[in-house]
Formats: C-alpha cells, structure tokens, sequence
C-alpha cells in the first residue's frame, strides 16, 4: 500500500488543480508525444481515441479530479475503477508507469502546466506510486491485492 500523502503534499497537489484546468490538454497531449516515441507502449493505447483527441482529454480530466480531490480520495473510487478496468483490458501493467512519469514530467514544463520544483515531486510520485500501485490497477492480477 502506498504511504498517505502529507498535508503539504495535498496543499501543493491541489494548487496545480488553476494550471491543470488551464493547461491539462496541452500538457497530456504533449505527454502522449513523447510517450509514444516508445512502439511497443504507443501499441497499448487505442490509436482512435488518441488521434481524435479524446486520450489526451481522459487523461487530462482524470489529473485535474485528482487534484481537485486529493484529500477526498474516495469521490474518485467510481472513475478509478473504470480506468483500472480499462488498463487491466489493454494489458497496461506497473512496469509501464515510470514512462509515463518520464513522459509527463517534461510535458509538464514544456505546456507550463508544472514549472515548479514541488511540484514535479508531486508528479513522479503520484505516477509512479499511489497511481500505479492504487488507482490504476487496483485488484489487477499483475499487481495483486
């Protein structure tokens, strides 16, 4: 089980919720472009959902509830299970989430969505932990219990 979140990290997750509103597609649209220089992840995502502009909007959305509700975490149980159930179908497993960290921290900077040293703490650890171990794939066979 991943290690609760401080009070301050809450405090810095939920002032990046202006700048996520604001800039969340641009941020997950760049992030998708630099995630899918890798083939054999880009394989793993519906080409039609990403070219319509639907992915980089999900995702964006998902971040953006995440941030707005980091201290009401179970407000996102229902949201969470459908993206665990998605992820589980396209086969998507922990071993993949440090690249998305890898994607998302640069995107960040680059649409001015995360210019900030707290900030990108945040980022890795809710991607590469809590989101990983927790929301993405809960109860999945990969991950377990």
């Amino acid at each position: 089980m991943a290690k609760p979140l401080s009070a301050e990290t809450m405090a810095i997750v939920k002032g990046t919720a202006p700048a996520l509103h604001q800039h969340g597609v641009a941020l997950t649209t760049r992030m998708y472009e630099r995630l899918f220089r890798d083939e054999g992840i880009k394989a793993l995502f519906d080409e039609a959902a990403h070219v319509s502009g639907e992915q980089p909007k999900r995702l964006a959305a998902a971040i953006l509830a995440f941030a707005q509700n980091v201290d009401k975490l179970d407000v996102l149980k229902p949201a969470s299970e459908r993206i665990a159930e998605r992820h589980v179908a396209r086969r998507i497993k922990p071993e993949h989430y440090p690249a998305v960290a890898d994607a998302l921290l640069p995107a960040g900077h680059k649409a001015r969505a995360a210019p900030e040293e707290p900030v990108c703490s945040w980022w890795r650890g809710i991607v590469e932990r809590r989101l990983s171990a927790t929301t993405c794939c809960a109860g999945c066979s990969a991950c377990g219990p």
